[in-house]
């Protein structure tokens, strides 16, 4: 209900017709202002009352603009009645000193309803304003984005290389601008090459920073490694990422495929972390998953990793891919499309042909390319997509 604040304008000639009016209308406890021409009225009306006797023709547009207007008249028949209607005022009624109560009820719906009115025009103005703040903090977030993807580029290794007979090269595909995938090979010496393929949970810039983190700790755990038993440098990795991960607190984990190729023995040692799929090695023309299992990193404390190996023949391929490689592939179930990217991987030659296989065409652009923040597809990704191929020792520069 109108509160006793509210002003109501109302414009009719002098005498003693407009006070009864005046009088009908402050029954609901209104304030009323009666005047004689528009230009009277005070600032704080919220409502005008208009006689259409006392209004010019020409005067009822500017009064409809101005604030909304009921029009009464004691004619129905009254010609500047119909130009009142025809102007956008908002109602009228006939004989209002008969039908008082009805124009007491009137002027409170068209209160209300221009109460309304002016809150949905303020919360529009202020969804605008919020419209326009999130977009400037969505674009600050989107170069701080960019600006972080370039940073986790240049933490890859360069591609494709080869060490210590080992080629390796890789395809990284981040669903947004920053990768939970991450990847690194190196030459530790002239017979060991070291490698680690790390799939962190969730996307964006909490999980690139354990990639960075994993970064530091692989260059860290490098240096302190005496080149004695290889076989235990992986399950350590693993361990210790596992303990730095639960002491952040951050709540990420990863699957990683840590590997410490001998090239005297040709031998893989080898330790994993729930990575799915497993690596495939692809020997004689058939394509075998790697064997054994591991826990998560960064989920459980006091978690060991068992040393795995295998023997790897004169000519060898090593595939790893990421869960989201998974996506790409035809098939109901998960062992059918581990199957098919078993069979795929090992009619590839050459990560180009397996991206071909993937039906992963040219219009997805490569990590560390200089469109890759431009590249509008990327958006369509269900999941960050990273293949990793090493491959020797057929290439072997010793």
């Amino acid at each position: 209900m109108p509160g006793v604040n509210e002003l109501v304008g109302l414009i009719d000639v002098a005498g003693d017709e407009r006070d009864a009016l005046a009088e009908i209308i402050a029954g609901d406890g209104l304030a009323v202002a009666a005047v004689e021409r528009l230009e009277q009225l005070p600032d704080d009306t919220v409502l005008v009352v208009a006689h259409a006797r006392a209004v010019p023709r020409e005067a009822w547009q500017a009064l409809a603009e101005r604030l909304p207007t009921l029009v009464v008249s004691d004619d129905r028949q009254d010609s500047d009645l119909l130009q009142a209607v025809d102007a956008g005022l908002v109602d009228y009624v006939i004989e209002p000193r008969r039908h008082g109560h009805l124009l007491r009820r009137m002027i409170r719906r068209v209160i209300d309803l221009n109460r309304l009115a002016q809150e949905r025009e303020h919360d529009r103005a202020r969804l605008a304003e919020l419209n326009e703040r999130l977009e400037t903090h969505l674009a600050m977030l989107r170069l701080d984005q960019q600006a972080g993807g370039q940073i986790q580029r240049k933490l890859l290794p360069p591609r494709p290389q080869s060490i210590n007979g080992v080629n390796g090269d890789y395809w990284l595909v981040p669903s947004l601008y920053l990768s939970g995938d991450f990847l690194d090979f190196q030459r530790f010496d002239d017979r060991y090459t070291l490698f680690y393929f790390a799939d962190v949970s969730g996307h964006g810039a909490s999980s690139a920073f354990v990639t960075v983190l994993l970064k530091s700790l692989s260059h860290r755990w490098q240096h302190e490694w005496d080149g004695q038993h290889p076989e235990q440098l992986a399950p350590r990795w693993l361990a210790g990422l596992n303990r730095e991960l639960l002491d952040t607190g951050i709540g990420k984990h990863a699957t990683l495929f840590v590997g410490v190729i001998d090239r005297e023995r040709r031998y893989l040692h080898y330790s994993l972390g729930a990575q799915l799929p497993m690596p495939l090695l692809v020997a004689d023309g058939e394509a075998r998953y790697l064997e054994g299992e591991g826990m998560p990193v960064g989920l459980f404390p006091d978690v060991e990793y068992p040393p795995l190996g295998c023997a790897l023949p004169a000519n060898f391929r090593l595939w790893l891919c990421s869960d989201g490689i998974l996506e790409c592939l035809p098939g109901e179930t998960l062992e059918a499309r581990l199957e098919e990217l078993r069979a795929r991987a090992e009619a590839s030659e050459s990560l180009a042909a397996l991206r071909r296989g993937l039906a992963l065409g040219d219009d997805i652009v490569d990590a560390d390319s200089e469109d890759a923040d431009r590249a509008p597809c990327q958006d369509e990704l269900p999941d960050d997509l990273t293949i990793m191929m090493l491959s020797g020792f057929g290439n072997d520069d010793a």
